[in-house]
């Protein structure tokens, strides 16, 4: 069994974004199910592995840790052999490409996400919940998005990558948002319509790693 655990929903976008970084480091894992509309996130024994209450928690042997990109960052480190080597940049860039990674890893952190969850909450996941769509935040989120993208697009068209001409753990970083507010919103446009940023996204959501996630969480869906 493997000694890797991912506690949550695969249709999280905090728990794809972890299954997406052990897929590209090729370590061997379990992902167990979080039932959120029975409360298993506040319940006392995951409340142990997650204070917060709120997915993915994760166990690594006798290691426990929260929040995807700390896990993230933490998987690039510990499984440095494994798999895809230059999530973090390549070792003889040294600690600038690393900066540069982890730069945009912020970007997508502070500036992307934000955003672009709020986006993705609105139309995708609100009208499955029952819940009214607010057309204020929507239209706010859509223009501050819009601005993020520009910065983007023009960073894009000087590399391949953002963090450089390797794909890294900023560009899995945006995969979750990205993907449903490509899939399961109209607001997709956002990111196809810009020349390098939909290249971009083209290349990165056509990775394998990524693939497996989505099925997955097709898998996991529930019934429409």
């Amino acid at each position: 069994m493997a000694s890797v655990t991912v506690y949550g929903p695969a249709l999280s976008t905090a728990v794809s974004r972890v299954v997406a970084c052990l897929l590209e480091k090729e370590v061997d894992f379990q992902l167990l199910p979080v039932d959120m509309s029975k409360g298993q996130h506040k319940s006392p024994d995951f409340l142990k592995l997650q204070p917060f209450g709120q997915v993915p928690a994760f166990r690594d042997e006798k290691t426990t840790l929260f929040e995807s990109r700390a896990i993230c960052r933490y998987i690039c480190d510990k499984y440095a052999d494994n798999g895809n080597k230059v999530l973090m940049g390549r070792r003889e860039g040294g600690i600038l490409e690393k900066a540069w990674v982890e730069q945009w890893l912020e970007a997508e952190s502070q500036n992307f996400n934000p955003p672009c969850s709020a986006l993705v909450f609105q139309l995708a996941f609100a009208p499955r919940m029952g819940l009214k769509q607010d057309p204020a935040s929507i239209e706010q989120n859509e223009g501050k998005l819009a601005k993020v993208l520009d910065v983007y697009e023009q960073r894009l068209g000087e590399s391949r990558f953002l963090a450089g001409d390797e794909f890294s753990l900023a560009d899995l970083s945006h995969l979750p948002n990205s993907h449903y507010l490509v899939n399961a919103t109209d607001k997709g446009g956002l990111i196809t319509s810009r020349k390098n940023v939909g290249r971009w996204w083209e290349e990165i959501s056509s990775r394998e790693s990524w693939k497996k996630v989505v099925e997955m969480q097709k898998a996991n869906a529930p019934p429409s």
